[in-house]
């Protein structure tokens, strides 16, 4: 199996103690969040591969050696303020964390999500245009893909509508920008492309490709993997992967985020957090079904 370390919170950023101790132990549980009841038991022995997702990759900085399983590294870096990310490390130090990790992994296994895009008076189409610019150029090297949404109409988006206040994306705005990002990623030796959109952009240089694609699974398993059958309804052609991470389990407090909704239940479940834990939050119960999934 390939475990997806995480698209429900951010396991890295805040969690990377809990994860090195249950890679040490030999195995982690994760609650169905449908099925609180019901939960799945994992051994490393039968993890192939590892799909980090982050918005602060430093905590890997130290540990990513110590992970003996092929991985790949996805880092969300994009260009807003404290009043769009509250609590996401200064830039500067999340660049240097990823240089540091190309140099340990190799930069075709570095992906930079620059995800979402929202556009507003503040945030507009030049200030993309630049902050793209200048994310290419430092990063030169050090990655050779990057991977772009577009802001979606989440729960959470809804509820910040307040603080984001953005602007629907014209046609014109799209073709703006994946004009200006395919070029801009060409000078550097980077492909660009989308990730869960209609707009492909693939007519302004855009590359057509998954987050976590058939190819790029057989390259780092040896094995080929089916597309991922939950999401194939809404257009998601990555391989089948395993998410080990809680909804409401992120400090970051990101205003456009999908796996955030409830910033109070996000300080309560984060108390519940042990590191010694087989569970990313709370402890076994007594009722628990645990199946070992393979």
């Amino acid at each position: 199996m390939i475990l997806f370390v995480s698209g429900r919170c951010d396991i890295v950023a805040f969690f990377s103690e809990w994860f090195m101790n249950r890679y040490k132990e030999g195995f982690l549980d994760v609650r169905n969040p449908f099925n609180r009841k019901l939960v799945s038991r994992i051994y490393f022995e039968d993890v192939d591969a590892i799909l980090f997702c982050t918005k602060n990759p430093i905590p890997l900085v130290d540990k990513i050696n110590l992970i003996k399983i092929p991985k790949v590294l996805h880092v969300t870096l994009t260009p807003y303020n404290k009043d769009i990310e509250p609590n996401v490390p200064d830039k500067s130090l999340i660049i240097d964390a990823i240089k540091k990790i190309s140099k340990i992994i190799g930069k075709e296994n570095i992906y930079i999500r620059y995800d979402p895009i929202f556009l507003s008076d503040i945030y507009d189409i030049d200030y993309h245009k630049k902050a793209f610019s200048r994310l290419v150029k430092l990063l030169d090297g050090y990655t050779e893909h990057i991977i772009v949404s577009f802001i979606d109409d989440y729960k959470n988006v809804r509820k910040n509508m307040n603080v984001l206040r953005y602007h629907d994306f014209t046609r014109e705005d799209f073709q703006e920008i994946g004009k200006y990002f395919s070029e801009e990623a060409k000078k550097y030796g980077m492909s660009v492309q989308t990730c869960f959109e209609d707009n492909t952009l693939v007519e302004y240089g855009f590359i057509k490709n998954e987050c976590m694609s058939k190819e790029l699974a057989k390259r780092l398993t040896g094995k080929d993997y089916k597309k991922w059958k939950a999401r194939s309804q809404n257009k998601c052609e990555c391989v089948q992967m395993v998410d080990i991470g809680v909804y409401n389990s992120c400090k970051h407090f990101c205003k456009y985020c999908y796996a955030n909704f409830d910033e109070k239940k996000v300080l309560k479940n984060m108390e519940k957090h042990n590191p010694n834990s087989s569970l990313l939050i709370g402890e076994l119960e007594s009722d628990d079904v645990i199946k070992v999934r393979r």
